[in-house]
């Protein structure tokens, strides 16, 4: 599968949005989820406002709340711009007591970051969220996440990619047996989060110099979230003598010994890898996390290996729901999102340096004609070959240039050109034009929309 038209699997947004199939299904078909697992039925998302109360939204993103677009009172409302997709599901299970649910979310939301556009990075972006919300046996619905990223990673043909798994379980059990109070587990989780960014030196200097831990501490921790591996690293420590001895941790390394052997069954553990570096900084995350990175790697195409970090990531998060339930009343909850500003940026930038054309249309036949005063008859077959189902498009001009309309079915890669002339006219025939090929045949017109069809058959 071409790279472009696993995009069109993927997200319908930008010039895609046109060649979408109708209806929920089909869409569902297109980010590869199909209908599959837990026999929970898959629907879009239902619509969530653009802008919230800032009390629904703050508490829940850790150091990361600082990028929140707090918006200024607004007739005595506090407002804030949506900062993920994940909040606002879990807002709207509770506001209609939804206990079941698998969905997928596809918008925009807002971020107060510094914009690295070569890197995908954008203050407004697209998310595309994949969601299971119920009570389920352990690790099951996780290992759907982790194997629908695999599957979307693959298609794309992006190049080498991992994907880090951990638990937040098994980090606060870690911070723990390090001496580490409480109440500082979420500050600790955002500096190492930091760990794919900068060295284990910077961050351990954040923990003792700004955070206030002792050398000793911040030592104990570098010895446990520099460690990364596979079920091997996960039976090494439950046999830990002081991981095996707290309960979060032991709990945690049970599930994601668990979650190992799924996806041993998906047959996709070779793109896995347990990481205890990984962190995730939001503070709603409560068990399994994870995060998908592209590698870096050196092509035929690109001088320099293009590097944009994460595309995409997720986790666990069985507490959100009850933050908004009046009772307090929890539904577990996991799900990913996946970065298409991103990973657009990649596409753009290799079929660039390749010199491959990116088509931005889907139009299949352009309406043309070689003379003047024939605007009348273009409008005529082009709202037969709309009636029929053909994506169909003409220049908007009275008297375009032939070859100027030929030109353009090039460019932008129409691959049919549908010619209509005075003699085409007379004999009642249809000039058809195989664009790559440059060879034409008339056609009857009644008989025209079946040879398109044949045509672009794949």
């Amino acid at each position: 599968m071409s790279p472009e038209r696993a995009m069109l699997r993927l997200v319908p947004l930008g010039a895609a949005v046109r060649q979408l199939p109708a209806g929920p299904a089909s869409r569902a078909r297109l980010w590869g989820f199909g209908g599959r697992a837990l026999g929970l039925p898959l629907i879009p998302a239902p619509h969530h406002p653009l802008a919230y109360l800032q009390e629904t939204l703050m508490g829940k993103y850790g150091e990361e709340a600082k990028l929140i677009y707090e918006l200024q009172d607004q007739g005595g409302e506090l407002l804030a711009l949506r900062y993920d997709l994940t909040v606002p599901f879990a807002r709207y299970l509770a506001m209609n007591k939804i206990t079941n649910m698998k969905r997928y979310h596809i918008a925009k939301v807002y971020r107060r970051d510094n914009p690295a556009t070569t890197r995908g990075r954008y203050r407004e972006f697209y998310q595309c969220d994949f969601d299971i919300a119920g009570q389920f046996d352990p690790m099951i619905p996780d290992a759907e996440c982790l194997k629908i990223v695999h599957e979307i990673l693959s298609d794309l043909q992006l190049g080498d990619f991992l994907i880090k798994v951990n638990d937040r379980r098994i980090l606060n059990g870690i911070f723990a047996v390090c001496g580490i109070p409480e109440s500082k587990f979420i500050t600790m989780c955002c500096s190492v989060d930091k760990l794919d960014k900068v060295p284990w030196e910077e961050v351990r200097s954040e923990m003792v110099g700004e955070k206030g831990l002792s050398p000793e501490a911040a030592d104990h921790i570098g010895e446990y979230v520099q460690l990364h591996g596979g079920l091997e690293l996960i039976e090494q420590l439950l046999q830990d003598p002081k991981l095996s001895q707290n309960k979060l941790a032991k709990e945690g390394l049970g599930d994601m010994k668990l979650l190992f052997e799924y996806l041993t069954l998906f047959g996709i553990t070779g793109k896995i890898s347990f990481d205890l570096s990984l962190a995730r900084g939001l503070d709603y995350y409560t068990g399994v996390i994870f995060e998908a990175v592209l590698l870096q790697q050196e092509n035929d195409h690109v001088e320099e290996p293009v590097s944009v970090g994460s595309v995409a990531g997720g986790g666990r998060y069985d507490g959100l729901v009850g933050m908004f339930d009046p009772k307090g009343r929890k539904v577990p909850c996991v799900g990913i999102s996946i970065g298409i500003e991103r990973i657009f940026s990649i596409l753009e930038q290799r079929m660039k340096a390749s010199g491959e054309k990116v088509r931005t249309t889907e139009t299949q036949v352009l309406v043309a004609t070689p003379h003047k005063h024939l605007l009348a008859a273009r409008l005529k077959l082009i709202s037969e070959l709309w009636g029929a189902g053909i994506k169909a498009e003409m220049l908007y001009k009275k008297d375009p240039k032939l070859l100027k309309q030929l030109q353009y079915c090039e460019d932008m890669g129409i691959p049919l050109a549908a010619i209509v002339g005075d003699q085409e006219l007379t004999d009642g025939v249809v000039k058809l034009r195989d664009v790559a090929t440059r060879k034409e045949v008339d056609i009857p017109r009644e008989k025209l929309v079946d040879e398109i069809r044949r045509r672009l058959e794949p």
